[in-house]
């Protein structure tokens, strides 16, 4: 049996190997904004840092910057309201766990969400292309 530290660790691997297989500047934008969540969600908490990728992605993603808004969310949604053991197993998505559900559920999905994001920026760094300074974000 896994541990819950080896399960997310596990999860975010896979969701960067994903990213890997895409194109050099959706890679660089992913990883830029994966290394901003983490600080996002400490000043401005989960549900309005997960509210601000769903609005940079907007309802139709079709450019490599609304694109990878769109995958950040989705992938940690996914971790976050995992069938089994996520925090938002009853919810049909995360924004409604968020907005829906108690004030523990609330503080466990930020740790949660937090403690996933510390592997996924580790991986993001070690096998995405690093933005350069002059790419837009």
């Amino acid at each position: 049996m896994k541990t819950l530290e080896q399960q997310r660790a596990a999860d975010a691997l896979k969701q960067t190997q994903a990213v890997a297989h895409a194109s050099s500047d959706f890679q660089k934008r992913y990883r830029s904004y994966v290394e901003r969540l983490g600080p996002a969600v400490l000043i401005n908490g989960l549900g309005q840092a997960m509210a601000m990728e769903l609005s940079a992605a907007g309802p139709e993603p079709s450019k490599d910057d609304e694109k990878a808004h769109a995958a950040l969310f989705q992938n940690l949604s996914q971790w976050l309201c995992r069938r089994n053991d996520g925090v938002y197993t009853a919810q049909t998505g995360l924004m409604a766990g968020l907005t829906s559900g108690s004030q523990d559920q609330y503080t466990l999905a930020q740790a949660e969400a937090l403690a996933w994001l510390t592997w996924h920026k580790k991986f993001c760094r070690a096998m995405l292309e690093k933005p350069s300074p002059e790419d837009p974000s």
